[in-house]
This record gives structure tokens, sequence and C-alpha cells, in this order.
């Protein structure tokens, strides 16, 4: 097939339109179907400074994740062992869950019997039936202190109550791309409901889309970057990787985060190379959106709408938003008060945007409106 012209997107002037602080007015009119139609408008967001309420006498490591369940709430990954020797005693759970007003509503998490617990937390998925779907980005050779040396090839599958669905894969076990049992090092997954099929962002160590059965585990296909059939290339380290003007490698980097629209669009952030592919189900290429600001294209998230218009890209400055149809980057979310890039995000169903930002910590933005573009 022929690929669709490669559109290199240059960032529009349009930041103070979303920033911190902005409200609603008339012109600015809150969420319904009604205005989610058309692509005459941009979202706005403000920062809620009272979310979340951690229980007192618990602190979080590095919070690398956020989803949302079915109920609004809200479930942060962090990596307690990236907390200081003298507050590790004050690690709460690495999975820990908020109710929408932000209070505390449950934890869980960590090494246990049955399965192989990530050494480093990466990536949490929450799916329509409430399931907790998690993996780790550890390797050997970073050498990280108070890790093991093992490889976080496996993804575990828990309920809300913590309790272990599945594991898929082994720690310490792949055998490269061509591996269909074992990841290695997944960044991020999702459920896409109408195939009941877990789409994974594998990731760190290999460099490709896997899919999976999301009941039983049964491997379906996997394919990397243009479609291309994934090859070997360990990029454990994470070595800078240089990008050139163009449309990029022919095969993935770091597979950072990964989506599946409404209408069965599967997008993948190719965090290195700096560029987000857009594939069909099947793996079938068919576009691509590429710029050259740093620090890459890190996370994804869709907007809430039923069409799913807006597609949030965290990478260089702020929170790109992305027309979904034409991938054109038409403004970005930044301001006083938003930490960015992050490292993933998620929206909820009032449209609100969850940051999970490693080293920078965390954030709701709350959906004020729109703003004619």
């Amino acid at each position: 097939m022929e690929f669709k012209d490669l559109r290199v997107a240059t960032l529009m002037s349009l930041s103070a339109l979303v920033i911190s602080g902005c409200q609603p007015t008339e012109e600015t009119p809150n969420v319904t179907e009604n205005t989610m139609g058309g692509t005459g408008v941009i979202p706005t967001f403000r920062v809620d400074p009272d979310w979340p309420q951690v229980p007192e006498g618990w602190m979080l490591g590095d919070v690398s994740s956020v989803d949302i369940d079915s109920e609004g709430n809200a479930w942060l990954l962090h990596r307690p062992r990236t907390l200081p020797p003298e507050q590790a005693h004050m690690a709460a759970p690495p999975v820990i869950g908020f109710n929408p007003d932000g209070s505390f509503y449950r934890a869980w998490g960590g090494d246990g019997n049955g399965y192989d617990w990530p050494q480093r937390e990466h990536g949490l998925h929450i799916d329509d039936q409430d399931h907790a779907w998690l993996g780790g980005n550890n390797c050997p050779a970073r050498n990280l202190p108070g890790l093991e040396p093992e490889a976080d090839d496996q993804l575990l599958k828990f309920n809300l109550n913590g309790q272990l669905v599945m594991q898929i894969g082994q720690s310490n076990a792949s055998g490269g791309n061509s591996d269909t049992r074992n990841l290695h090092e997944p960044a991020d997954s999702f459920v896409h409901a109408a195939t009941n099929e877990i789409f994974v962002a594998d990731g760190y160590g290999n460099h490709r889309v896997i899919v999976f059965d999301a009941d039983t585990g049964a491997f379906k296909r996997m394919w990397g970057a243009f479609g291309n059939i994934p090859v070997d290339k360990d990029e454990c380290p994470n070595l800078p990787v240089e990008v050139q003007p163009g449309p990029g490698p022919d095969q993935l980097s770091i597979v950072h985060a990964i989506r599946v629209s409404n209408d069965g669009m599967v997008y993948v952030a190719d965090r290195e190379h700096r560029r987000v592919q857009v594939f069909t189900l099947e793996g079938e290429f068919i576009d691509q959106l590429v710029w050259l600001e740093a620090p890459f294209a890190r996370n994804l998230a869709l907007s809430h709408d039923p069409e799913q218009q807006f597609l949030y890209v965290g990478g260089g400055t702020g929170y790109k938003v992305v027309d979904r149809q034409t991938l054109e980057i038409i403004t970005t979310i930044e301001g006083d008060g938003i930490i960015g890039p992050g490292h993933q995000t998620r929206t909820d169903a009032e449209g609100n945007l969850y940051i999970a930002a490693t080293g920078s910590g965390y954030q709701r933005l709350l959906f004020t409106g729109f703003e004619p573009r």
C-alpha cells in the first residue's frame, strides 16, 4: 500500500487558550454530545489543586501511570522503591485508588505468591470489566539500586481488590521480538472491548505491538513500525536516539504508550523516534504524526466524547491536542501549575485529564469546556 503523506507537525501558538484557571463562559459550552461534533473548538482545562488526598502517613514514589475505573475512581501506579531510604517505611502500596472527589478509596499490590510483581512499575490500564493490567520496565543493564537483576517480561491482570486473575509471560524469560509467550519490559496496554483483546506496547526491551486474548492470554498477532515484522534490537540502557527529519526508521524504538479508539484505530507512541503511528486492529499502517521536539512522544489519551475527536499526546512542552481525523496538532495544553509533559495520561467520563509524571508528580486537570480555534 502507499503510505499517506506524512504530516510533520508545527506547533501552533495557541497556548494562551488552554491554560490553568480557564473557566467556562457563554462562548465556552459545558460538555454535551452536541458540542463535541465540530472541529472548530479546542478543549480547555484548569488545575484541580485539591486532588488527590493521600492518607496521612503514606508517601508515593515516582508515579508512573494512572487510569480510571467504571465508577470514576482514579488509580495511580507508583514505584515505592524510588523513595529515599529514610522514607521507605512510609511507602503506600504500589496501586492506590481515589474516589471521584479525590478522597482515598483503596490500595493494594506488591510482591505476593503466584505471580511475578514488576521490579520497576511502569504501566497501568483499567479495562471495561474493571480489571487492572500492569507491567514493568526493569532490566538488568540499568543496575538500579534496590532492584533485583531480573527483567520485567510479564503482564499481570488483577481485579480491583488486588486478586490475581492472570499472568502473561514470566520474569526474565524473554526470547526477543519473535517470542509469543513472553514480553520484554512492556510499557503500556489497552483492552479493546469489542474484540476482547489486550494490545500491549512492548516496549523497552522489545520494539513491537503484541496482541493477546484478554481472557485466556493466547497470542493473536504482533507488528512493528509501519506494520513491519519486529526485529531484535535490545535498547535496555535507553541510549539517546538521534532523530532526523522524515518518516523515521522502519522499526519502533521504545513503544511507550498505546490506545485503541472506539472505531478501532490503534495509536502507538514511539517515544524515542518522536512519532505516533496509527494502525488498524490487524496491524495495517494507516498514518503517522511526526515532530522533532524533545522530549519525545511519551503518552496518549483519547477524548471522552463518543467520536473521540481529540488525541492528547504528551511530549515536548505540555500536552498536544491533536485532531484525530487529520492528525493536525491544533494547540498545546500548558500553563502555570500544569506539570508536563508527563509519563502516562488518561481521561475520565467527564473529560478531565489525569497526569502521572514520575519525577514531577501527579495531577488532575478539570475539563472546563471549549473555546473557538
